[in-house]
């Protein structure tokens, strides 16, 4: 999982003021979900989501402002729970002075947003999301190939760093070397990046380290990736038999997102960044609907066809 969140975090984030309740910025925010506290407003609490971030929009205050004092009093004490993370009040409203006492009492942040209700939720909701997204580390290398993020993975001294080199040299973009952290966006989409450690660095065995984007230029390296397929580089084996036609597509699954994979063979006077770079361009091809393994295959078939034509 993601790193924690506190409240503090959206006041340093966001356009936010601090109104009341100074003692609850260090609450920890648990969920992305955030919550428009309208049905409590009239007095129902009893499925009130008090742990998540509640945000206060006109309807809500217009609401709260035709209550009795009573109420506004009964309502923003149940709103301001010991877990609460904070109260988001949108367009830059007057904040209450009846929901003031009860913040500060309960220490429950309250956060005045000058933004429309609907643009502080989206914001909101987009922050935290990406916070609480699942996230792993992979061993492997990250590059940028003509605009398609691939993960080069391998067991180690196979020669993933080398290759990356070399693809760097012919122009492309090296993202992370030896460890990809890796963060699920949405349902389908993996984003790629190096721990801040070794940001733009590659080891290679016999130099150490060195630092791609002094060596090549800040147009050398990437911050971040989408991942869009990966090639597992594996030491050849005799006995095993190689996809000669590309039409079996093998799948790797990174925490809920299935990528292709291809599988390539080292050996000796193979030139791996080639082959990786024309991998690339095929996904591109395959995925604007061009696949030269299927045409193939379709033309294979057509001779045959025509042969058997010919001898009946």
């Amino acid at each position: 999982m993601g790193a924690m969140v506190r409240t503090k975090d959206l006041l340093d984030n966001f356009n936010l003021t601090l109104v009341a309740g100074a003692d609850g910025i260090h609450r920890e925010i648990i969920t992305s979900d955030i919550s428009r506290p309208g049905i409590e407003m009239t007095g129902y609490f009893k499925y009130y989501p008090k742990e998540r971030l509640q945000l206060i929009g006109k309807t809500e205050m217009t609401y709260f402002l035709d209550l009795t004092e009573e109420e506004k009093i009964d309502r923003a004490e149940k709103l301001c729970t010991d877990v609460t993370p904070g109260i988001v009040i949108s367009r830059g409203m007057e904040v209450p002075r009846e929901l003031i006492a009860a913040a500060d009492k309960a220490g429950v942040p309250i956060l005045l947003s000058p933004r429309k209700t609907t643009r502080v939720t989206s914001r909101l909701t987009n922050y935290l999301e990406a916070k609480f997204a699942p996230f792993t580390a992979i061993h492997g290398v990250l590059v940028d190939i003509y605009g398609v993020g691939v993960l080069i993975t391998g067991q180690s001294g196979v020669g993933k760093s080398e290759t990356a080199l070399e693809l760097v040299k012919r122009g492309h973009r090296l993202v992370a070397d030896d460890s990809v952290e890796i963060r699920q966006e949405d349902y389908d989409t993996l984003i790629g990046n190096s721990p801040p450690l070794i940001e733009h660095m590659l080891e290679i065995r016999g130099l150490g380290i060195i630092n791609v984007m002094t060596l090549f230029g800040a147009g050398a390296v990437r911050s971040f990736k989408k991942i869009a397929m990966v090639v597992n580089l594996e030491n050849w084996d005799e006995k095993k038999q190689y996809d000669r036609l590309g039409l079996d597509e093998d799948q790797m699954k990174i925490m809920d997102v299935s990528l292709p994979k291809a599988t390539i063979p080292v050996r000796p006077g193979r030139n791996l960044a080639v082959i990786i770079e024309v991998a690339a361009m095929n996904f591109r091809l395959k995925r604007m609907g061009v696949n030269a393994a299927e045409e193939f295959s379709d033309r294979l078939t057509n001779m045959i066809e025509q042969e058997n034509d010919i001898t009946e």
